[in-house]
């Protein structure tokens, strides 16, 4: 375990530089210029080129990248260009909002999903079953810029039950939780009924209802935990996709989150801004996977991850 574990470690910063390095190269490929965007296209090219001078755009773009990386190793990502603040400040004031949605959007996703996953199984080739099997292809089905205009016109326009959009209470939560998780519930309910009905008929499941205990318990106790495995694989998975699809939902739900944050960066071709909103993402997506893997073991210990 230990090995494995210095393994992804030593796997962890090489990836993590990787991604930064395609992201620095590829916003620098969007058509458009910071400068213009900042001063407008009617200012004078004297004051857009002593402007390119300050903000170092007229250096060549590797030059860039290697000050971009210099300032990285001391923890420095630089200053926004349209903010004209520090990238970490703006970064880790939207974070919590990022991280709250997307731990709601992943309960919604886990209460939905295990439920009707533990029933379809349970329920096997009855009506139960087809309807979770309905929900199932239909989650996948439904895109969040198509789900969220869809509830905010039903539960916010019509009904009026829910605010439209911005970050207060748990009633601002509800709708963009619901955005985000319901693809994801969809997934996990396919996965933890395929999962469950895999394990169902094996030998200790039998040798546990032989020893009287009753259906539910088998379940729930034996059932359930042995197909974890694979489901939990998929959770860590897709706790990534979570973040990447919280910037369409942030934007539909004006979320002041780290999503809404990277749309409005890219939109002002802030590329200091952009590359520190990507990085915590990718951190994030990397650490969370592994801990999933280290969550696994915990989960079965007889897998081995080399001596």
């Amino acid at each position: 375990m230990k090995r494995y574990l210095s393994q992804r470690l030593l796997l962890f910063f090489p990836s993590l530089l990787g991604v930064l390095t395609l992201v620095f190269f590829f916003i620098h490929l969007v058509p458009g210029d910071p400068v213009e965007v900042m001063l407008g296209e009617s200012a004078s090219a004297s004051h857009k080129e002593a402007l390119r001078r300050e903000l170092g755009l007229n250096e060549p773009v590797w030059m860039q990248y290697l000050g971009f990386l210099k300032g990285l190793a001391v923890g420095d990502l630089g200053r926004s260009l349209y903010h004209q603040g520090k990238v970490m400040d703006l970064v880790l004031a939207r974070f919590p909002a990022t991280l709250e949605l997307t731990l709601a959007a992943m309960a919604v996703a886990i209460l939905c999903a295990f439920s009707l996953g533990i029933l379809a199984a349970w329920k096997h080739r009855t009506w139960v079953d087809r309807c979770a099997l309905f929900f199932s292809l239909l989650g996948l089905a439904m895109p969040n810029f198509w789900l969220g205009p869809l509830l905010i016109i039903a539960f916010s326009i019509e009904f009026g039950f829910l605010p439209v959009s911005g970050r207060g209470g748990l009633s601002h939560l509800i709708l963009p939780a619901l955005t985000l998780g319901t693809a994801m519930a969809a997934l996990l309910t396919r996965m933890i009924r395929s999962s469950l009905l895999d394990v169902i008929h094996e030998d200790y499941i039998q040798s546990a209802r032989a020893k009287g205990l009753s259906e539910l318990a088998v379940w729930l106790k034996h059932a359930l935990r042995n197909s974890l495995l694979p489901v939990t694989t998929i959770l860590g998975l897709q706790f990534g996709s979570l973040l990447a699809g919280a910037v369409i939902t942030e934007t539909i739900f004006t979320w002041p989150g780290i999503g809404r944050l990277t749309i409005q960066a890219i939109q002002t071709r802030d590329y200091p801004l952009v590359q520190g909103c990507v990085l915590v993402i990718a951190v994030c997506y990397l650490v969370v996977n592994l801990f999933i893997d280290i969550l696994c073991r915990v989960i079965d210990p007889r897998i081995s991850y080399g001596r």
